[in-house]
């Protein structure tokens, strides 16, 4: 029988400070927003992470062991991108993200057409490829990076109107753009993805596509098509991908995904029949698909790559800011306590 979003796992938002303090910035955050002038001020007294053509500058910490995003104050931007010989009033084409704890907001900016080595000296660090940096960065600092080139990446092809074909003109804030043509206001959209963890009961199915990392599997996902609820794309999907018929859902929990064009992943875990799992891949759409047990996935999570520039193991599953990683992770717990 398929039971549609009934939580068989928790799924537990936890605020970082008082839920009185949460509401009050994310009323500050709404003013910034709205209220261009009162962005502009902002900006003055905010940090700024820079992305070159899209890649986020990282800087090692101060233990040198790792590394973090790179967090520069607005007046220090400034005066380094005075050095390099830009203009530093380019700092006001920055797009808000959100506030700190603190109330201290922040900003991403693009600095694709300046010099990137003479950027990275001038600011102790280096521009990485967002999928590389996820592995090299803190796991909360991962949805920011995120954010960040998923802004910068809508406001650059968004520029235009769709119905018109004239410039369009962003808010202070970037939350929306307008065509003062048509008067239509676009604001930034991410496309609804179902990712699901399909299981028989002992095993869980993990697939991998041509564009993958070596070794690498992840659960099965897509996009909802036009129409669809989150239920029916799931069913669909998986009958396409791997030619198995859904008998109950669950869902789990929802994240961001800058990849490719700002995805918006629901995650679901999934049961078959164990006497229906036989897999007939869709090869037009993954490269392999195939059941695998509760120890070969505990080893897969005991063993995550963890720098991107090393071989990694023939087998292995989505790091840990992924989404697919959380299916995976529950669906082993759940097995761990119905084994005890």
């Amino acid at each position: 029988m398929l039971q549609s979003f009934k939580p068989i796992f928790s799924c537990n938002l936890v605020l970082s400070r008082s839920f009185s303090g949460y509401v009050s910035r994310m009323r500050y955050l709404m003013r910034l927003k709205e209220d261009d002038e009162a962005c502009r001020e902002a900006l003055k007294s905010g940090k700024v992470l820079l992305y070159h053509k899209l890649s986020p500058l990282l800087r090692k910490t101060s233990s040198g062991s790792g590394y973090k995003l790179a967090s520069l104050k607005t007046s220090d931007l400034e005066q380094i991108l005075e050095k390099v010989g830009k203009d530093k009033h380019i700092v006001n084409e920055s797009f808000l993200l959100e506030c700190t704890d603190k109330d201290e907001p922040q900003f991403s900016l693009e600095v694709g057409d300046l010099d990137r080595s003479a950027l990275e000296q001038e600011c102790g660090g280096m521009f990485v490829d967002l999928r590389k940096a996820f592995f090299m960065i803190p796991g909360p600092e991962s949805p920011l990076a995120a954010k960040g080139q998923a802004l910068l990446r809508w406001h650059q092809t968004n520029s235009f109107c769709s119905a018109t074909g004239q410039p369009t003109v962003r808010n202070q804030s970037g939350s929306y753009r307008v065509c003062h043509s048509s008067g239509i206001t676009y604001y930034p959209k991410m496309a609804p993805v179902v990712i699901v963890l399909v299981s028989d009961g002992s095993r869980c199915l993990l697939a991998r596509q041509a564009m993958f990392p070596k070794g690498m599997y992840s659960a099965l996902s897509g996009f909802c098509d036009m129409g669809e609820s989150v239920e029916e794309a799931l069913l669909r999907e998986v009958a396409e991908e791997v030619g198995l018929e859904v008998e109950d859902l669950q869902y789990s929990g929802s994240q961001h995904w800058p990849f490719p064009q700002s995805s918006f992943m629901l995650a679901c875990h999934a049961t078959v029949n164990p006497d229906k799992t036989q897999v007939n891949i869709d090869k037009a759409e993954l490269e392999d698909a195939r059941w695998f047990t509760y120890e070969e996935i505990t080893e897969a999570l005991q063993n995550m790559p963890r720098d991107p520039r090393r071989e990694p193991p023939v087998f292995w599953v989505p790091p840990s800011y992924a989404i697919a990683n959380q299916l995976i992770q529950e669906w082993a717990n759940h097995q761990q306590l119905s084994r005890k």
